[in-house]
């Protein structure tokens, strides 16, 4: 019945992660909870069982919740396809495509299914926690603001501002938003707090008196770097904290332009005999990688493009050549085909590219996206597992005859004939402990890890870290 929004000074201070341990802390008190972020744009989606998809971070929090991810918990998803433009999906479903410069126009229709969703939350759940996207600082993007202060205002929700101590320049960070948000937009502030902090705390001390004395707003705390923050699903690519590991199998990631669900790789960053390396442009793919994985895109021709631009499909023929593994999921898979064609023009300009040609495969782009949670069996070690789809486009070809899984009596995916190329359309297959351990095991490494059960330790050690540093019954005791 009542709610929370969690804004921050800018983009990746943290918002995420924060919303997550609260939503635990609430559930761990015995409130019913539920995450809500009116907008969010990012290409790691997840599938919810209402036959949509939301922001992987929403699914996080959800799970924080102990619910299941639902279309109404992030209502407008942007996917980004090109540097200008992006995917709309509304509650769960594409509406269409839009440049960024035409997007504000959009705002007053999407403000409706916003409002919709919050209320539906909110009647449901003795708590909404919300979290808002970039920050109310932007006050350029304020007119028809439905992510921050735009959303704060319309449903009456206070607003707690994170700044993160980590970047530096926090006082500037908390003192400057205020300084440029509106009267009215200020008001609904209600507190700050800080996040990431490295060290002693208390020699911050001067620092938060003075950001409370200069914006009179009071503060809930100072939260110290939480050092197992990685082990959560990442919102960003460039947040997938593998550790350094000098042995174990060398699995290298093509980090595309238009990477999605990256969060496939999540399981095998945390396995002691993997060593994980996301490759980033003007780096070639290292000569020691025994697997490489081509991964999700929203994207597919314009990736290719990027892939070639970057020298990869030469390193990638060559690791082949070598002896060397690859992997393609989703869009990676439909890249490692003979061609791919667009005759509509759903992710650009309508043509037709050659692939990379490690596949005897071709894929069309059709308008219909699928989106489900599947149920396969792993053709080669004839292992069950769980993942999902949410992709447009059908591939087919004669390396379809050696499919990667069966879904039911369906093949799925392909091999190519020496066996050392792979591609299907699931995700998430490395989040089944027992798909990971039979794959990891035909490359001779033990699996360690138990991912899901994992993810809930941290969760669970994150609200902790959170009650113990935070004013946590403070923060709730906010909600209106």
């Amino acid at each position: 019945m009542t709610a929370l929004m969690i804004q921050g000074t800018g983009s990746n201070v943290g918002k995420s992660m924060l919303v997550a341990g609260l939503c635990r802390a609430a559930r761990r008190r015995g409130l019913s909870v539920a995450p809500f972020k009116p907008q969010n744009m990012s290409n790691n989606a997840a599938v919810t069982a209402d036959g949509g998809e939301i922001g992987r971070a929403q699914a996080l929090q959800a799970l924080a919740c102990e619910l299941p991810p639902h279309t109404d918990m992030n209502p407008v998803l942007l996917k980004p396809e090109t540097d200008t433009g992006a995917q709309v999906v509304v509650q769960g479903k594409r509406l269409t495509s839009t440049r960024a410069r035409d997007y504000p126009h959009l705002k007053p229709r999407l403000m409706a299914a916003v409002q919709e969703s919050f209320a539906r939350l909110r009647a449901a759940h003795d708590l909404v926690i919300v979290e808002g996207a970039g920050s109310p600082a932007e006050v350029n993007l304020r007119r028809n603001d439905i992510a921050n202060m735009g959303f704060a205002c319309a449903a009456d929700v206070p607003v707690v501002l994170a700044g993160d101590i980590d970047r530096g320049g926090v006082i500037a960070q908390i003192v400057g938003t205020q300084a440029v948000l509106s009267e009215e937009d200020n008001a609904m502030i209600a507190g700050f707090l800080i996040n990431r902090f490295r060290g002693d705390p208390s020699l911050f001390d001067d620092g938060y008196a003075l950001i409370a004395d200069r914006t009179g707003w009071p503060g809930f705390g100072v939260l110290p770097w939480f050092p197992d923050a990685w082990k959560l699903p990442a919102e960003d690519a460039l947040d997938i904290g593998a550790p350094e590991r000098s042995g174990g199998l060398h699995v290298v990631c093509l980090a595309l332009s238009r990477i999605a669900n990256f969060d496939d790789l999540d399981p095998l960053a945390q396995e002691e005999g993997v060593r994980l390396t996301m490759l980033g442009p003007g780096r070639a793919i290292p000569g020691d990688a025994d697997v490489v994985i081509l991964p999700g895109s929203k994207s597919t021709r314009g990736d290719l493009a990027f892939l070639r631009a970057q020298g990869w499909d030469v390193d990638l023929a060559a690791h082949i050549r070598r002896g060397g593994h690859a992997l393609g999921i989703c869009g990676g898979y439909q890249m490692l085909g003979r061609s791919v064609a667009d005759p509509d023009g759903i992710e650009g300009a309508p043509g037709t590219d050659p692939g990379l040609g490690l596949l005897e495969i071709d894929t069309v782009m059709t308008g219909d996206k699928r989106l489900t949670e599947t149920r396969a069996v792993h053709a080669a070690t004839g292992t069950g597992f769980h993942g999902y789809e949410i992709h447009i486009g059908r591939s087919d070809g004669p390396d379809r005859a050696r499919p990667f899984a069966t879904v039911g009596p369906r093949p799925e995916g392909a091999v190519s004939a020496n066996g050392r190329v792979c591609g299907s359309y699931l995700h998430g297959m490395f989040r089944d402990d027992a798909f990971r351990a039979a794959w990891l095991a035909g490359f001779g490494v033990q699996a360690a890890g138990r991912y899901d059960a994992s993810v809930e330790t941290v969760l669970d050690a994150l609200a902790r870290h959170m009650e113990t540093h935070l004013d946590i019954g403070g923060l709730l005791g906010l909600a209106r």
